[in-house]
């Protein structure tokens, strides 16, 4: 990896992580930007993976230590969720590179719209009956599984509906991602879709990044991200899609 390639990367996961921790949606950038720095789609996918688990199980002890460890809420959406993001490892891991791009392009918009927009918690939500949760999870955990960029989001909003308040679900939803990915990153090293020095200095750049952004006191700072965020990720989005 060259020096200006390491930059990219790891400027690209400081934004990345500043965007996450002000408005959301940084996660969006990370795997484009690592084909803007000679990543192939499917290895950019893979590496992208190890950078979300470091970073999700650093939040995830923050969780822990904060008393959010409780297992009779996790279990039910952790276990068909792992059971999906090995399907959705799998599947991803074996088609062609540049389907997974084209793929990984449509996706963003729809998602970009999602952290620009966030739906409301629901004011009532309501416990699922059982099957219905396994179901929705397991799908859920499939996209996490292939994709992962934006399932925070979806997670969130599903997690609401299914009866978690808003703190709890971000802790079911950090735990989750840690599994999946604990799934995920296996798979795609047993198929050489992982690059450990890009890998690690776009866990630096995003780890960085969230951390200024949560400590930062920027009037304004969202007002002022989403916009950038939302231009950048069109522009990649493009770039995914083969149109320039």
């Amino acid at each position: 990896m060259s020096l200006g390639s390491a930059l990219i990367i790891f400027v690209g996961g400081l934004f990345a992580g500043f965007v996450n921790a002000l408005a959301g949606g940084g996660s969006l950038l990370t795997v484009p930007l690592l084909g803007l720095a000679g990543v192939d789609g499917l290895i950019a996918n893979g590496t992208n993976r190890v950078a979300v688990l470091l970073a999700t199980i650093s939040t995830g002890v923050g969780f822990a230590r904060g008393g959010y460890r409780d297992l009779r809420q996790t279990l039910p959406v952790l276990v068909p969720a792992m059971a999906g993001g090995t399907v959705g490892a799998l599947v991803i891991a074996s088609i062609e590179d540049v389907w997974f791009k084209r793929i990984f392009g449509i996706v963003m918009i729809p998602l970009l719209i999602l952290s620009l927009r966030p739906p409301k918690p629901d004011a009532e939500p309501t416990r699922w009956p059982v099957p219905l949760s396994v179901a929705v999870f397991f799908l859920v955990g499939m996209y996490a599984g292939a994709i992962q960029a934006g399932v925070g989001l979806i997670l969130l909003l599903i997690l609401n509906r299914a009866g978690h308040d808003l703190v709890t679900g971000n802790a079911i939803k950090n735990y989750v991602v840690i599994g999946v990915s604990l799934i995920a990153v296996p798979i795609f090293l047993a198929n050489d879709q992982v690059r450990w020095l890009p890998a690690f200095v776009l866990s630096a750049g995003t780890m960085t990044g969230g951390y200024i952004g949560a400590n930062s006191a920027i009037s304004g700072g969202e007002r002022i991200i989403k916009p950038v965020l939302a231009v950048s990720v069109v522009i990649l989005a493009g770039r995914m899609l083969g149109l320039y």
